[in-house]
């Protein structure tokens, strides 16, 4: 294809020297086309086999897989990440699992890379039929010898750790292991706080409760155990008093929010309630 691109490029040479000279002696619109198209095809083509040329060439000299060249990408991610943290990173289970710095175990050095890649003769290296190398099982290789033999490629990925096998009987399902009277505790402890949330999800009707008038509230809870030195109420309004709750029952103060500020009172009617009023007004006159 470099051959092609080297006759495209004289042609279009030609024709651009000669682009002064009358139409009738050049080619025709149809052949400066086909050669246009011809070499913009040949042209992106033969780019990209000579980036695949390259990268393979790469991983030839280096014999690097691209797969392998994932893990070692993968692998200086994690030294990064673990240096932040002391060494360690955690896995599935709160497994912590140690990272250190290994090296690729299977570059041996860029000739004899190429020779273990080729195999035989450099005589030999461009004949399609010649013979591969053998490997016998495809699992043992040649190793440069940098780590210990007991050091695994790819190294360990706390993300790849299998998870621990869990074996439990049916009959512990939801319990918790210790003292039996404390999980009783803890189980009835549930039980009531699930009933009250399910007390409090029936009876509420709407997400917002109006408030009585200001004396009726006052009269109503005005105790003089429920004020301070200054006069101020020492405690909520009891949770029979209308507010604002969600679907679970909890009210704004739950959540840090100043209930009084968020109360409606008679002048502050929403918008909605009075256009309720006003169609009720209507419909009361026209009947």
């Amino acid at each position: 294809m470099a051959y092609l691109e080297y006759l495209l490029y004289l042609r279009m040479a030609i024709v651009w020297n000669g682009r002064e000279l009358p139409s009738y002696l050049g080619p025709s619109p149809l052949i400066l086309i086909l050669l246009f198209l011809y070499l913009i095809l040949n042209s992106v083509t033969l780019f990209a086999l000579a980036v695949m040329f390259l990268r393979s060439l790469y991983s030839l000299c280096t014999n690097v897989t691209t797969i392998e060249s994932w893990e070692i990408e993968r692998h200086h991610t994690l030294l990064r990440r673990s240096r932040a943290l002391g060494g360690y990173l955690e896995g599935y289970d709160g497994q912590r699992v140690r990272i250190r710095k290994q090296e690729f175990p299977y570059d041996i050095g860029i000739w004899r890379n190429i020779v273990q890649g080729m195999y035989g003769s450099p005589l030999s290296w461009m004949w399609p039929f010649a013979a591969s190398y053998p490997i016998e099982s495809g699992l043992h290789f040649e190793v440069n010898g940098f780590e210990d033999s007991f050091v695994t490629w790819p190294p360990p990925d706390p993300d790849r750790i299998p998870r621990k096998s869990v074996t439990f009987h049916p009959d512990d399902a939801f319990t918790h292991p210790g003292d039996p009277e404390l999980n009783q505790d803890h189980v009835s402890a549930f039980r009531r706080r699930q009933q009250h949330d399910l007390a409090n999800h029936q009876m509420q009707t709407s997400s917002v409760h109006r408030h009585k008038a200001f004396h009726e509230r006052y009269e109503e809870h005005r105790s003089d155990d429920d004020l301070d030195e200054r006069g101020n109420p020492t405690a909520l309004p009891p949770r029979g008093e209308e507010s604002w709750q969600n679907s679970e029952g909890d009210r704004l103060d739950d959540f840090g929010v100043e209930e009084d500020v968020e109360f409606y009172d008679e002048d502050t009617v929403p918008l909605a309630e009075l256009l309720s009023r006003r169609r009720a007004q209507r419909s009361g006159k026209h009947g």
